[in-house]
């Protein structure tokens, strides 16, 4: 995410990190550079314009010119400013209404709206301990219907039937009457989307908001689409009234220009980013967390509060209290923080999380691989139960029958060995903490590093 322009901005700091004082000459070479890097990411020509008057404006006042690091003091403000294009903290949703909260879904058709639907119900679900129950007011696609119907299922959402004969506004008032006699916190509706933005689409939705009176109206677009995503939402903003923007396919923009753009064109927050297909792909805009995304300072606080939510906290305390025990980590224990970190999405899916990674050259990070973990998995899988507790009697011919096992090389297992002892070394220091511990005390220090 943000891939290219990452590069550009940080390459373009990093040059004026050197000089020793900031001047209108060397800083008009650098927001020219800091201009061209935002316009190829699809930035909005507004909001560009904008943004390096104001990133001027900073550059030259007092405080930086009497700072001993100007270099630093100026990516700062660019850091400030792109906070405020993206409107500053989480917004959140707002739902104090009378049970049930109503929430409606806009936007056009293959921007992920269904899709988001189910992820947005599986979020409230697991994060807000919410009932959710969820219906499809697309008369018009018949498949949308089906696949809204087999994700709630899947996710334990209430599903609502809808029929092609009905009217959009009398499929979600009688989903909203059911779910008041089920005692549901929340209702998402679904709406028909179009290939483009027409008159007959705005006044269908525009009666059913009226109808339903929902108090989140979220506008869902494709990221990819640039800033053609915010004057899309700007369209519907104008009809509609949004209440906010969730933004799909992020992990698939190496640009970043609805995320830059969205907030200053239509005034409304970006709610939510969806980071991925699987159906907990879906994460808080957080606009400060995003522009250290950005620059390539990472952003570790997200990444702490992802594995705080998808860790298997009950393996983990198991582990934490068997070491405190003074009992070894072995293999089978490797083996389950190997599948936590495959329900997690894997090493890809976090790496832009990390600080520095735009440092790493693209095909190292190209070699990153998920299979990988399955491959490892498997070779545990192919030991006794005698070798996952005592992996130093894997020696000579016992490496080879685990290899033929798993059908892999016996290169495959002496590195999975040299991984194990890496780990276990690790796990030796964590004997005094539990994972609860370990979580605040890195939230902390990253917290206090930022003050």
């Amino acid at each position: 995410m943000f891939d290219n322009l990452t590069d550009r901005l940080t390459g373009t700091l990093k040059k004026i990190k050197g000089q020793g004082r900031l001047t209108e000459s060397n800083i008009k070479d650098t927001l020219r550079e800091v201009r061209m890097a935002l316009l190829e990411a699809d930035v909005a020509l507004p909001v560009v314009t904008e943004f390096i008057e104001r990133v001027k404006e900073g550059a030259l006042g007092e405080e930086v010119k009497t700072s001993l690091t100007p270099g630093q003091a100026l990516t700062k403000i660019v850091q400030h400013e792109l906070v405020n294009v993206m409107g500053e903290p989480n917004e959140g949703l707002n739902l104090r209404a009378n049970p049930p909260a109503i929430v409606l879904m806009a936007g056009l058709q293959g921007a992920g709206k269904t899709t988001t639907v189910a992820k947005l119900g599986r979020w409230l679900q697991e994060n807000q301990n919410k009932k959710v129950g969820v219906v499809s007011a697309d008369v018009y696609r018949p498949a949308a219907i089906k696949q809204l119907e087999t994700l709630a299922n899947d996710l334990g959402l209430v599903f609502f039937e809808s029929d092609l004969s009905q009217k959009p506004v009398d499929i979600a008032n009688n989903a909203i009457a059911a779910a008041k006699k089920q005692f549901l916190d929340v209702v998402i509706v679904d709406t028909a989307g179009r290939l483009h933005v027409d008159d007959e689409m705005m006044v269908e939705i525009k009666e059913l908001h009226a109808a339903i009176n929902p108090i989140e109206t979220l506008f869902v677009v494709d990221s990819m689409t640039g800033q053609d995503a915010a004057n899309t939402a700007k369209a519907f903003n104008d009809a509609l009234a949004l209440t906010g923007v969730i933004l799909t396919k992020a992990d698939g923009d190496a640009r970043g220009g609805a995320a830059l753009s969205i907030r200053h064109i239509t005034g409304k927050p970006i709610k939510f980013i969806g980071v991925g297909e699987k159906t907990d792909a879906l994460e808080l805009f957080h606009p400060e967390r995003i522009a250290t995304r950005i620059l390539g300072m990472g952003d570790v606080l997200s990444l702490i509060e992802e594995i705080e939510q998808k860790a298997d906290k009950k393996v983990a305390e198991k582990l934490a209290q068997k070491l405190q025990k003074g009992k070894s980590f072995d293999m089978e224990d490797f083996k389950a923080q190997l599948q936590q970190m495959e329900k997690m999405g894997g090493l890809s899916s976090m790496i832009d999380k990390l600080p520095g990674m735009n440092e790493v050259p693209q095909h190292l990070k190209d070699k990153v691989n998920d299979k990988e973990l399955a491959r490892q998995i498997a070779v545990i899988n192919s030991m006794t139960i005698e070798e996952r507790r005592f992996p130093d009697l894997i020696k000579g011919n016992r490496k080879k029958r685990i290899a033929a096992g798993c059908g892999q090389e016996l290169q495959d297992v002496n590195r999975i060995l040299k991984q194990y002892t890496i780990m276990n070394k690790m796990m030796k220091k964590f004997k005094k903490g539990n994972l609860a511990n370990m979580m605040r005390g890195m939230k902390s220090n990253v917290r206090n590093l930022r003050m």
